[in-house]
This record gives C-alpha cells, structure tokens and sequence, in this order.
C-alpha cells in the first residue's frame, strides 16, 4: 500500500503519475511535439478515470483492467519523438 490507500488505486496512479509526468521539451522547436505526445496520453488518462468513475459498462471491468488498458494505451504514445531538456527528475535521474 502507499499512503493507506488499497494497491489497485495506488497503480492507477502510478499509471497516471507515468502519462503526464514526461519531460520537458528542449526548443521552442521541440513544443510541439511534446504538447502532442502530451495530449494523447491525456486523452487516454481521461478515458481511464472515467472508466474508474462513471458509471456505466467499463467500470465493471475493475481498477486492475483500467490500468492495464491505460498502460497499453501509453506504451502506444511513448514521449519520444522530441529533444528533452534534461532537467533532473526527482532522484537524480534525467530522462
């Protein structure tokens, strides 16, 4: 669990945490594709939460099914495609 909070919505977020958190163009230049890239895995992260939320067919697929779907919808939308700007991520790390 992560903060008290059951491990299927602690992955949702994970997931969600991975579709918006992608780095940062480089260039003026590189915009544009990253607001692309950006835009897509938001559409889908939408998609996802409202699949979780409303009511309606998809959410009786469950948590668990909703974030693989949204995975395998990221997978296909890879922030790539652009130079980065190389800002360190928290850790360290850079993209």
């Amino acid at each position: 669990m992560t903060h008290n909070l059951p491990e299927p919505a602690a992955d949702l977020l994970r997931a969600i945490l991975e579709a918006l958190d992608i780095p940062h163009p480089a260039t003026v230049g590189d915009s544009e594709v990253h607001a692309r890239v950006l835009a897509d895995r938001v559409m889908h992260t939408v998609v996802a939460l409202h699949g979780v939320l409303d009511e309606g067919v998809t959410r009786h697929l469950g948590i668990e099914w909703t974030t693989a779907h949204l995975r395998e919808r990221l997978a296909e939308h890879p922030p790539t495609g652009y130079r980065t700007a190389g800002i360190p991520r928290p850790g360290g790390e850079r993209p």
